[in-house]
């Protein structure tokens, strides 16, 4: 989910209101979760923390390589977009929350270090891993045969694309299980996505069913794309799904969401060959076994997104 995790990507203005999405895609990583829809008030964090009480547990930290133990502390690198993944309930000056803050920090927890966190743009993240400048990334990245060539991943949640159009069109009303109901479309979507990279790889399904094209517009900004939707600029969004579906359920979104296109495990992205990815796999599997895992799902409201067991460079879904 770049599931594109299920945003798409940037930083939610203090004025928009932060709405969850493969694909983050996976979204998931898709992005980082649903567009915001700009002009209402930001929605507050639930009040639950599962995270509080997780303690660290020594034989999952003993995974760490041992300058990392004896440094205490890891690099993230972090998009922040909209719920459920990662916003800014209180502004940007204050900490951000979501599933994925909350489940860093337990793993965190876990492991006996501290998160030094950094936000960052959705599309900027990945390529910096390479250099080194963040440990791992989060951002609702979703696991896809292209990332997999040089990115390593630790999934914990199971996300992906979907599909939203504006309440009360009667063009798209239907879920999307073939790009061709798109023919003659104009669809907007975040840039870096794997929602991006969907859409363009297939723009040529619709001339050789003999159809108008789609149309494909792609957005920095988190509100721009339900602002372009509301405004008639565009028919119909693509980004994660638990993003779409939460925001369906705000009445002030005033949109409506069109089911599951097509699912993707997210993970926490690394560098290719990182000796970090065992440690955050027994991590997250440890907040699995003792129910932290169900909480921080339960909290934001993403249990049907839950996944059994992390694994580390699964296949992508087909």
């Amino acid at each position: 989910m770049n599931l594109p995790g299920n945003g798409i990507r940037t930083r939610l203005r203090a004025a928009a209101f932060a709405l969850l999405p493969l694909l983050a895609l996976t979204a998931c990583g898709s992005g980082g979760g649903a567009p915001a829809v700009a002009g209402a008030q930001v929605s507050p964090a639930p009040a639950d923390d599962p995270v509080a009480g997780v303690q660290a547990v020594d034989s999952v930290a003993a995974l760490l390589p041992a300058e990392v133990r004896k440094a205490g502390t890891l690099r993230v690198g972090g998009s922040v977009g909209s719920p459920p993944a990662a916003y800014y309930p209180n502004g940007q000056d204050k900490p951000p929350a979501g599933q994925d803050i909350d489940i860093a920090d337990a793993v965190a927890k876990v492991l006996g270090v501290k998160l030094e966190r950094q936000d960052a743009s959705f599309e900027t993240i990945l390529p910096a891993l390479g250099s080194g400048k963040y440990d791992f990334g989060t951002g609702n990245f979703g696991v896809t045969t292209e990332r997999l060539k040089t990115i390593d991943f630790v999934t914990y949640i199971n996300d992906g694309q979907g599909f939203a159009v504006k309440t009360g069109n009667t063009t798209l009303t239907t879920q999307v299980s073939d790009l061709t109901q798109l023919c003659g479309l104009t669809i907007g979507t975040g840039a870096g996505t794997t929602f991006e990279k969907t859409l363009t790889a297939q723009k040529g399904v619709c001339a050789a069913a003999g159809k108008k094209p789609f149309e494909v517009k792609v957005f920095s900004e988190t509100g721009a794309v339900t602002t372009a939707l509301q405004q008639g600029r565009i028919d119909v969004v693509m980004s994660t799904i638990n993003g779409l579906r939460h925001q369906a359920a705000q009445p002030a979104a005033q949109t409506t969401f069109l089911g599951e296109y097509h699912r993707l495990d997210v993970g926490f992205a690394f560098k290719k060959g990182s000796p970090l990815t065992p440690a955050l796999q027994a991590a997250v599997n440890e907040l699995i076994r003792n129910g932290t895992y169900a909480r921080i799902l339960k909290k934001w409201g993403t249990t049907a997104s839950a996944i059994d067991t992390s694994q580390i460079n699964p296949a992508e879904h087909t």
